[in-house]
């Protein structure tokens, strides 16, 4: 099925998230399942409850944007997840000073994974505090940084 593109639809769902304070931090679309996914972000998380409030406030709109082409499909919305990997200079100024999880393409030290708490970052390296040392880790070695999810 033929969508309008995804950069056009994130900024048609951006205009309405961000005067309510919400962050879209993803789209994807499935063509098997014909469903449009809207990742969303707050300062404070996510619940149901401000995932309902987005979905309700595009509803209309989205209707007269029409990115099917008048096709039908599933709209959903819905967090990221606590393990999303970073993809945008935002998630990295989100987790400053925050503890993340590193996994790399290669061991460093002998470890592939790395916890410590982010730092630095710019276009080619991160650098975090670990509980022995501060590393500067170049980008390109990075498979995967997120979040550390901690349970009590």
């Amino acid at each position: 099925m033929q969508i309008k593109p995804i950069n056009e639809i994130q900024q048609f769902f951006e205009n309405i998230a961000s005067p309510m304070g919400i962050e879209v931090v993803g789209v994807e679309w499935n063509d098997k399942s014909t469903s449009l996914t809207v990742f969303i972000e707050t300062e404070s998380g996510v619940d149901l409850d401000t995932c309902e409030k987005f979905h309700n406030a595009v509803m209309e709109p989205i209707d007269i944007f029409d990115p099917t082409y008048d096709k039908p499909y599933t709209l959903n919305v819905s967090s990221p997840g606590l393990d999303r990997p970073f993809k945008t200079v935002r998630d990295f100024e989100r987790n400053l000073q925050k503890e993340v999880e590193i996994k790399l393409f290669a061991p460093l030290k002998g470890k592939k994974m790395i916890d410590g708490v982010l730092t630095e970052f710019d276009d080619n390296t991160v650098t975090i505090k670990t509980s022995k040392e501060e590393i500067k880790i170049n980008r390109t070695k990075i498979a995967k940084i997120n979040k550390a999810i901690k349970f009590d």
